[in-house]
């Protein structure tokens, strides 16, 4: 790609950015402006808990399986490593060399698949947490609204939006 035509394609990218208005809100399909509905009419946050729960069982599942099945050897690694050190061979510090850094590296390895477990399950409840706060500020914002707009009743009129006001003793 030659310069010229980066700086023109950075260009159109430009002219497209700026000929756009951008809103925070659906399209209701019918040409007029505002929001289509509430978040269930056109879907909440999300984030696909079923492929998260699936990477996370998968990730703990490899945890346990490195944990029962990898270090079967350094047990009898470590004592064959002694026994050809006290015999005088070179090959026994090599072997105890080998099994310090196969026990490292499967610590390595059982560390982050713990970390992975352990933030998709962090994630999934901060998301809903997020999901439940942001319907919680946003319907209230909804009511705090309804009962400001002068369009709900006529002027000098209790807002229907509260409901009936309970009669007081003695009026």
């Amino acid at each position: 790609m030659a310069w010229d035509e980066w700086e023109q394609l950075k260009a159109q990218a430009a002219e497209r950015r700026s000929a756009q208005m951008q809103l925070n809100q659906l399209d209701p399909g019918d040409g007029s402006p505002g929001i289509a509905g509430g978040p269930s009419s056109y879907g909440d946050l999300k984030v696909p808990n079923a492929s998260l729960t699936k990477i996370s069982k998968s990730a703990h599942a490899l945890y346990n399986e490195l944990w029962d099945k990898a270090r079967v050897a350094a047990p009898t690694s470590d004592s064959a490593a002694g026994d050809l050190s006290k015999q005088g061979f070179a090959l026994g510090a090599g072997l105890r060399h080998v099994s310090t850094r196969w026990e490292q590296q499967l610590k390595s390895l059982m560390d982050a698949c713990a970390q992975i477990t352990n933030h998709l399950q962090v994630s999934k409840r901060i998301h809903a947490g997020d999901d439940h706060y942001i319907g919680r500020q946003m319907s209230s914002i909804d009511i705090l609204d309804a009962g400001f707009d002068e369009r709900v009743g006529p002027p000098g009129e209790k807002n229907r939006i509260y409901g009936a006001q309970p009669e007081r003793k003695g009026q």
